[in-house]
């Protein structure tokens, strides 16, 4: 079998080939419409989407697209801009203004297609009246830290938005459109994609205002008092002007984790595939992982060596300490290195599939037995450095980042095991 590190860079390069636009999204295609064709999109995936829908469509089409800096790809047609990730700024509440502008004065004779992925939700500031783009920064901020499911963060961000939770599909009424979503949201919901701005979704003012108290965010005040009135009211899915409307997922984390399998078996080793909607603490995650990796190693059950465990979705680090650097996938394999602490046999790998892990140029890491005893030798303590999220430092400091740049594509998170 190839090197640990080759054999984890062929998983990924699978996995994310997988989730190419280029190769998904000529079997979602609208039918033409006797109008004119507008393309608008928000995510970290979007603009090589823009590029994937120009390669397709035979027809005239024009509009606008935002990405995070640096992952824009040249298109004809549809117009590339870029925003902050993961916390909003100007150039994003711009971007949302282009949207809506794009989008206004429709026909039924009209139709837009939508190309979102994840990382649509801080691309789109929008702060509703009485609440200023400052406000919307601190919200996120807060969500950043608070260790909630994105599930919930994108529930409470669409109730103070005006652009999310399918209020974008809103102003493009009466044309009809169609969303195409790359998605990086366990369990694949499209309404929770970027906050779903051309997908509405049930959830109420209510449960925005329970997820707070659930976690503990601390909003601002503006965003306090937009919550407690009628106008946080999301629209909901049985809206009249939703009606016509079609939604498809054109890749997800399913899709890669069955690529990464195949990939692994292609070099002789079995791949089990333990979930595609993982959530919870990164380090919580990682201890059911190398629990799992041990009880393999010494005694071969639940699953034979060699043998690859896959798991996608989304961790999260409630942030203790301020300071440190990383992300949850690195986070995620600091925890795991020190729970498999000399156990020899035992390599792990754990990546975003967007190319970035938290705000920093890696998508992941490696680890090994060695990985621990190797930072500690490097003059650093690992347990301190996962105390205070620092795990960028601490594999940074043995050459164990992942650097692949951004892929064009988003659908979460990669985790592989490797026991042999």
């Amino acid at each position: 079998m190839i090197a640990p590190r080759e054999f984890f860079t062929s998983l990924f390069t699978a996995a994310v080939a997988a989730a190419d636009p280029e190769r998904t999204i000529r079997g979602f295609l609208p039918d033409k419409p006797r109008g004119r064709t507008i393309v608008i999109g928000a995510g970290k995936g979007s603009a090589q989407m823009a590029r994937a829908f120009e390669n397709a469509w035979d027809g005239p089409i024009e509009g606008v697209v935002v990405t995070r800096y640096g992952y824009a790809t040249p298109c004809e047609r549809i117009e590339i801009l870029e925003a902050a990730h993961p916390v909003p700024d100007a150039a994003g509440l711009e971007a949302s203004r282009r949207l809506f502008k794009a989008v206004q004065g429709l026909t039924e004779d009209d139709l837009v297609v939508a190309l979102i992925s994840g990382g649509g939700s801080a691309l789109l500031p929008a702060p509703p009246e009485g609440m200023s783009l400052e406000d919307e920064i601190a919200v996120n901020e807060a969500l950043l830290a608070s260790g909630a499911p994105i599930s919930a963060m994108n529930t409470l961000r669409k109730h103070l938005s005006a652009i999310k939770g399918g209020r974008l599909a809103l102003a493009a009424h009466p044309a009809r459109v169609v969303s195409l979503i790359v998605s990086d949201i366990p369990g694949d919901n499209p309404a929770f994609v970027a906050s779903g701005p051309t997908v509405p979704d049930p959830a109420t003012r209510t449960d925005a205002l329970s997820i707070v108290e659930a976690y503990g965010i601390s909003l601002p005040d503006a965003a306090k008092r937009h919550l407690a009135t009628d106008a946080a009211d999301a629209p909901k899915p049985d809206d009249p002007r939703f009606f016509g409307n079609t939604v498809h997922i054109i890749a997800s984390a399913a899709v890669s984790l069955e690529a990464a399998a195949e990939e692994a078996r292609r070099h002789g080793v079995e791949a089990v595939i333990l979930s595609d909607a993982m959530e919870g603490e990164a380090r919580e995650v990682a201890g059911v992982h190398a629990a799992i990796a041990r009880e393999i190693a010494a005694r071969d059950r639940p699953f034979k060596k060699p043998v690859l465990l896959l798991s996608g979705g989304e961790t999260t680090v409630t942030i203790r300490e301020k300071g440190g650097r990383g992300g949850r996938n690195s986070e995620f394999l600091l925890a795991f290195a020190l729970a498999i602490d000399g156990i020899e046999g035992i390599h792990a790998f754990a990546a975003d599939t967007d190319g970035i892990d938290g705000s920093q140029d890696n998508a992941g890491a490696f680890a090994d037995a060695t990985t621990a005893a190797r930072i500690r030798a490097a003059g650093f303590d690992p347990r301190a450095m996962l105390s205070r999220h620092d795990a960028w430092t601490a594999f940074h400091a043995i050459g164990d980042l992942f650097v692949p740049g951004p892929t064009g594509t988003n659908v979460n998170d990669l985790r592989a095991v490797l026991v042999v």
